[in-house]
């Protein structure tokens, strides 16, 4: 299985790197792991609702240009559907048995992602209606990725 993860924002707190590069080696007995950031669009504090609008177009132009045609693609949003770890699991692994060998996840910048990217996504995926950083999000992403596929091979990992 090949799983993309697309994040708007360059990560530059060490210790999410040092987190995300641990799961990244966990999980490289399972699946192959690609990390891709995409520039995020500079704007000021203070935005109308059409520059907002606007800065996440430009930011969905680069995610889009990331995802290929035959990527399964989860876009992670508040508004997306919540589901428990096992859920999650049973998921990952039915995508996996029906052709679905390429998943793409994508995180978006502050400010959300475009409607252009909730369009192309398959799925909506929620954790929550908690607003995390989108540089924490990484993390619960890819440890949630891991969990799953432990949940999946019967692990003791998930308790």
């Amino acid at each position: 299985m090949k799983i993309k993860i697309i994040c708007v924002g360059k990560l530059k707190e060490k210790y999410f790197k040092d987190a995300i590069a641990e799961y990244q080696k966990r999980l490289s007995r399972f699946a192959k792991i690609e990390l891709i950031q995409v520039v995020d669009e500079q704007a000021p504090e203070k935005l109308s609702l059409a520059e907002q609008n606007q800065v996440k177009e430009i930011e969905g132009q680069r995610i889009l240009a990331k995802i290929k045609s035959k990527e399964y693609v989860y876009v992670t949003a508040i508004k997306g559907k919540e589901r428990s770890s096992e859920e999650f699991a049973l998921e990952l692994e039915k995508l996996g048995t029906y052709g679905h060998s390429d998943l793409t996840f994508v995180i978006g910048g502050s400010l959300g992602t475009s409607s252009a990217v909730n369009q192309r996504a398959d799925d909506l995926l929620s954790f929550g209606k908690l607003t995390l950083p989108h540089q924490l999000m990484r993390v619960v992403l890819i440890e949630q990725i891991y969990r799953g596929f432990m949940i999946n091979n019967g692990s003791p990992y998930h308790k």
